[in-house]
């Protein structure tokens, strides 16, 4: 279920994907696919006093392009001023299967999050050259602890159970009871939360992480990943393993070494900075950063990660800089240093409503 805040995020990733389409000759990228009928790209259900917005890009797991955020923008802003419309419910928000990237971007952010069984989310954005984006740095560094540092450096994977605790997720029930949520939303005249939460909370159930779960692991976590650079988070892994030879903290750094490591510095940054900073004022900030990642000149890595594990496949990028040690001050800082006169900044419409916190 959705606030309208996911407008703002919405124009955000309007403008990014601009930016990819107009960067796809330098990157050698295919552009197949960028652009589908604006119409069936997202499907619209009215039902009393709600209306539910579905992906339709099954064949691409329903990933965002240009004309799905153009369309949902424009739907969004049709049902906003539509007072005969309490609330929208956006079928992303439903987080039956694959919740990452864009299309976590437009689903976290929403009031209500019901996860599943089959729910999966990650921010695997490092592995590729880039950066966790479309409001992640805000709802990250929102989490527990450092678990929010872990997630955007490792790129790791969590499961509905560990969404519930927490807190990605509002509410948890089973895949097979979607069905029955959807019906009785449906039915509801409304504008107000609670009632929608009485009706999530009868159809909801219950979850724990299971033993294996990271979220078991968060004392460790958050005193390696506590620490001010990336270097030194390194070298608590390399300590606590050593010490105790932890498994998951070896795993760890495992997953560390496969990443960008120009990336795990831009990123850690870019979580402890959105620790104290307005939603809006993260997406101004990675709008930024990814029009530093798409314009090569920093570095291509985000054009190399993208050729290494999406075109090609061979799984063995090269990275400029190769490690840690070879990434300067001063690129990271270009990361998030103000566009120029030729790269308009991301405008938000924040003189139409409050900041959200």
């Amino acid at each position: 279920m959705q606030s309208f805040k996911s407008a703002s995020i919405l124009r955000r990733l309007l403008q990014n994907s601009r930016l990819v389409s107009q960067s796809r000759s330098f990157c050698s990228v295919s552009s197949n696919g960028l652009v589908d009928e604006p119409e069936s790209t997202v499907l619209v259900e009215g039902k009393a006093s709600s209306r539910t917005a579905i992906l339709n890009r099954p064949h691409v797991l329903n990933a965002l392009n240009y004309s799905v955020v153009d369309r949902l923008l424009k739907l969004y802003k049709n049902w906003e001023d539509d007072p005969a419309i309490g609330f929208v419910v956006l079928k992303v928000a439903l987080l039956n299967g694959i919740t990452m990237g864009g299309g976590a971007g437009i689903s976290i952010p929403g009031t209500f999050r019901v996860a599943t069984e089959k729910t999966v989310f990650a921010t695997p954005e490092t592995l590729i050259g880039y950066h966790p984006d479309a409001g992640a740095s805000f709802y990250l560094s929102h989490l527990p602890g450092y678990l929010g540092e872990y997630l955007a450096l490792t790129g790791d994977k969590i499961n509905g159970a560990e969404m519930i605790s927490c807190g990605l997720a509002t509410h948890y029930l089973h895949s097979a009871k979607l069905p029955l949520i959807e019906e009785q939303l449906g039915k509801l005249m409304t504008d107000d939360p609670s009632v929608i939460e009485r009706s999530l909370e009868n159809c909801g159930e219950i979850v724990h992480p299971d033993p294996t779960s990271v979220l078991h692991r968060i004392e460790t976590l958050n005193k390696c990943f506590s620490h001010d650079t990336v270097e030194e988070i390194i070298d608590a892994l390399e300590s606590e393993a050593a010490k105790k030879h932890d498994a998951w903290c070896i795993l760890t750094l495992r997953k560390l070494r496969k990443t960008t490591p120009l990336s795990l510095k831009v990123s850690l940054r870019s979580i402890r900075e959105g620790r104290h900073q307005t939603l809006d004022q993260c997406l101004i900030r990675e709008y930024r950063m990814s029009v530093q990642a798409f314009s090569g000149q920093i570095t291509n890595d985000f054009c190399e990660g993208v050729r290494a594990r999406l075109v090609d496949r061979d799984f063995a990028p090269k990275w400029d800089p190769p490690s840690l040690d070879k990434v300067t001050d001063d690129m990271v800082d270009q990361y998030f240093s103000r566009l120029t006169a030729f790269e308009p900044e991301l405008e938000l419409p924040t003189q139409q409503r409050e900041a959200f916190t």
